[in-house]
């Protein structure tokens, strides 16, 4: 993942809807069923674990059979003590009961019934990054013990890979342009930790890598998906048949979806959006402003992609009776700081969705320098009858605050690139005016125009213009 501790915004279900999804998860649901089996008759090792001949029995409390029921009541049983649902009573006797949590589960709020699962979650977290059944056994002695050594296995390097794709993961399931509830390829997921970002066409031993790497996570994601932590299908085990052999049925070559394809659940977001927060990462969720007052809000929201921008406004305004929410915004917006642009830029978004009952606070802030143009935008736009024509220093003072929020939250665009063509057309000696503005950010502004138009002549004189406003705010 990588190295920006600043993530884009995403969105939750409500915790009461996630706490569900929690209860429902195949994983947790039998870890529980489990915790309500425990008696006095029920007996574990010294780890903890169900003794060996109990295991049977705990898979048929699960309605489990076949080969594998004993290692997924294993499984069960070890979510149960690790999250307090199963409490050791007796070390030495090796006897159970039921834990305090479990009650959590029936009738606690969905934030304690989501504490549980995410403890559940580390530790299927902990259990995907150790090597398989198959590998143990090879590296298990004569005297029973396992030696890791010839396993070739780094605990600590095995949870990082793996934290280091579902970061990847969260982070093309988040964002503007983000793939959201498009599976994501497994091959595309083990490229992304494995291929630098600078090479052209990977080498064999690239491949190779991303191959392997590519059918542990397979194994990973087996284990991950009974959590309810992401929806998996798995690699198609006829790509994994001997050359020799046919497949079971006709395959398409093209279908990437038969190398594997996973896609986080909401509450898989949730779940590693914590996680991720705990690590230190800046992780917003939707929603977490809208108890805040409008300077949050306008500054929290400088960094969202427009869509979560929106949404995180309109969650705002439904808290707050439109006159007061539109002069708190405007209070906001007001300064001379380097952030005061983009703060009024964002103001005048949350404006655009406030409906008339904010007209009073608009027409209050008309002569106000750094608000009167802005708000005569927002009257216009609404129909507004007595609107006043704004000053030509007015006009100005507007163009190059708007111009210094694109730059703040676009950097050198494309769109930005067209409106300084678009401005410099119209106006008809925009710089010889716009030097002279009395705005913190005209020198900054016109050197950017001066960059960014194409025409050799006007840049010319944007940047004798920046040199002329620079000159006159230093003096």
């Amino acid at each position: 993942m990588s190295d920006s501790s600043s993530l884009p915004p995403v969105r939750l279900l409500s915790e009461a809807q996630l706490a569900r999804d929690a209860l429902a998860a195949p994983l947790l649901s039998r870890a529980a069923r489990l915790a309500r089996w425990a008696g006095p008759g029920t007996r574990v090792g010294a780890g903890g674990e169900l003794v060996e001949e109990q295991l049977p029995e705990a898979a048929g409390v699960l309605g489990l059979s076949g080969d594998d029921a004993a290692a997924f009541a294993g499984e069960a049983w070890r979510v149960a003590v690790d999250t307090g649902l199963v409490e050791i009573v007796d070390e030495q006797e090796g006897t159970v009961e039921a834990g305090e949590d479990l009650a959590v589960l029936t009738s606690g709020a969905p934030q304690d019934v989501l504490g549980v699962w995410l403890g559940a979650l580390d530790t299927v977290l902990a259990d995907a990054s150790v090597p398989d059944l198959d590998d143990l056994v090879e590296a298990m002695g004569e005297d029973g013990e396992i030696d890791l050594s010839s396993l070739d296995w780094d605990p600590e390097a095995e949870a990082e890979f793996l934290d280091g794709v579902l970061g990847n993961l969260y982070l093309l399931t988040v964002g503007e342009n983000a793939l959201g509830e498009v599976p994501v390829p497994l091959p595309a997921l083990a490229a992304s930790m494995i291929v630098p970002d600078d090479m052209g066409e990977p080498t064999n031993d690239v491949l190779e890598q991303v191959s392997d790497a590519m059918m542990r996570l397979d194994d990973q994601f087996r284990l991950l998906e009974p959590i309810g932590l992401v929806d998996f299908q798995p690699v198609d085990e006829a790509l994994m048949a001997d050359a020799d052999e046919e497949p079971a049925a006709p395959v398409d070559d093209m279908d990437v979806s038969r190398y594997g394809v996973v896609r986080l659940t909401p509450l898989g977001l949730y779940g590693l959006r914590a996680r991720l927060a705990e690590a230190g990462f800046s992780a917003p969720a939707v929603g977490e402003l809208a108890d805040k007052g409008a300077d949050t809000l306008l500054d929290g929201t400088a960094g969202f992609p427009p869509a979560a921008a929106q949404a995180e406004i309109e969650q705002w305004l439904a808290r707050r009776e439109p006159l007061a929410a539109a002069r708190e915004l405007l209070s906001a917006a007001r300064g001379t700081d380097p952030g005061a642009p983009l703060r009024r830029l964002h103001c005048q978004q949350a404006l655009s969705l406030v409906g008339t009952e904010a007209e009073p606070a608009l027409r209050e802030v008309l002569d106000n320098a750094e608000l009167g143009g802005l708000a005569r935008v927002w009257l216009s736009e609404q129909g507004a009858p007595d609107v006043p024509a704004p000053s030509e220093a007015m006009v100005f003072w507007l163009t190059i605050d708007t111009v210094a929020a694109q730059l703040a939250a676009e950097g050198n665009s494309t769109e930005l690139q067209a409106l300084v063509e678009g401005l410099a057309q119209q106006h008809s000696g925009f710089f010889d005016s716009a030097w002279r503005v009395d705005h913190p950010a005209a020198p900054d502004v016109l050197e950017a125009m001066g960059r960014l138009h194409p025409d050799k002549k006007v840049a010319k004189e944007a940047r004798k213009a920046a040199f002329k406003a620079r000159s006159q705010q230093a003096g």
